[in-house]
């Protein structure tokens, strides 16, 4: 029995790539862009002696470049995962990464397998630009669910400030201090808006399109109807703070409920796949008396097409919208 290392070789080389930009990324800001520090990173900019509205400079410009940079070849794909995500990186330099990683994984095909030049060519950018997307993907969903969960806490906060008889840009600064990073940092920039005289609503606004958070869209409409309407603030935020946990509950009680499908979806389509490949190590020539044959190539898109739907059937049967 012959075993086959290039299967091997491509997983490996791909996992080299990821841990190459995360180690690219820790190496230029270190641990200041962490989500699970207690001081958020706009307090410890203040900290460290660094002008307000320097702070604010470069807090909006990381918060608005990547939306910005749509224009740029093979970031359209990037930016709104990239935004999500608040990446330190510029837009550029994001690009120039990939280029980087799409080297580094020619190479490492070069030395490690036999395949042609085109193959290397072809596999090295979808390596590259592939754990680029895979990375900045998990990076948004980390701090999105992070930003999620720290909301009620950010809103109920508000009420009890509101309710001593602090003003509501007061109460937006204390979120910003007392609630540690993605929520501190974003609503530090909303108190330093408005400090130098932007509308709370229209900075609330930007921040709910830019994290694309529908409970911080119910926050930025209560706010303005209470502005142009009048009524009391720290009921209506009570209000809100208590649908916000009670769908944050159905949320997971959704996520419960379909974990089983969902998982049974993921065996399925990925399990012929693991058959493929396993089969592919331990016998590299298992296919040959057939792949030259002229039903081999429509018989494996055929199969391809199954699985396609299938992942999308399973998909639309344990997505639930609430």
């Amino acid at each position: 029995m012959v075993i086959s290392p290039t299967p091997i070789i491509y997983g490996l080389i791909f996992v080299a790539v990821i841990l190459l930009v995360e180690g690219i990324y820790l190496l230029a800001f270190g641990k200041s862009i962490s989500l699970n520090r207690k001081v958020n990173r706009r307090l410890e900019m203040l900290d460290k002696g660094v002008r307000r509205e320097e702070v604010l400079e470069r807090l909006r410009k990381e918060a608005t470049q990547h939306l910005t940079s749509k224009g740029i070849p093979l970031y359209s794909i990037l930016a709104s995962k990239a935004q999500k995500a608040n990446i330190a990186f510029s837009p550029k330099a994001l690009v120039g990464i990939m280029g980087l990683l799409c080297v580094v994984a020619f190479l490492g095909l070069s030395l490690g397998t036999d395949a042609s030049a085109p193959v290397r060519v072809a596999l090295s950018i979808a390596m590259g630009v592939g754990g680029i997307y895979f990375w900045v993907s998990s990076k948004a969903s980390k701090r999105l669910k992070l930003a999620e969960e720290q909301l009620p806490d950010a809103v109920e906060l508000i009420v009890r400030a509101l309710r001593v008889g602090h003003p509501f840009s007061s109460a937006i600064q204390t979120v910003a201090r007392e609630i540690p990073d993605p929520l501190g940092t974003e609503f530090g920039i909303i108190a330093d808006e408005a400090a130098y005289g932007r509308n709370v609503v229209d900075s609330l606004r930007d921040l709910a399109e830019r994290l694309d958070m529908q409970d911080l869209r119910f926050l930025a409409v209560a706010v303005s109807i209470q502005q142009t309407s009048g009524g009391n603030l720290a009921e209506v935020l009570e209000g809100l703070a208590k649908v916000i946990r009670a769908r944050f509950r159905l949320f997971r009680r959704v996520r419960a409920i379909t974990a089983e499908p969902k998982w049974s979806g993921v065996f399925l389509s990925g399990f012929p796949l693991a058959v493929l490949l396993i089969i592919q190590i331990l016998d590299p020539h298992y296919y040959d008396t057939v792949k030259e044959t002229p039903q081999f190539m429509p018989a494996a898109l055929i199969v391809f097409a199954l699985l396609g739907a299938n992942v999308l059937f399973m998909k639309i049967m344990t997505t639930i919208k609430v």
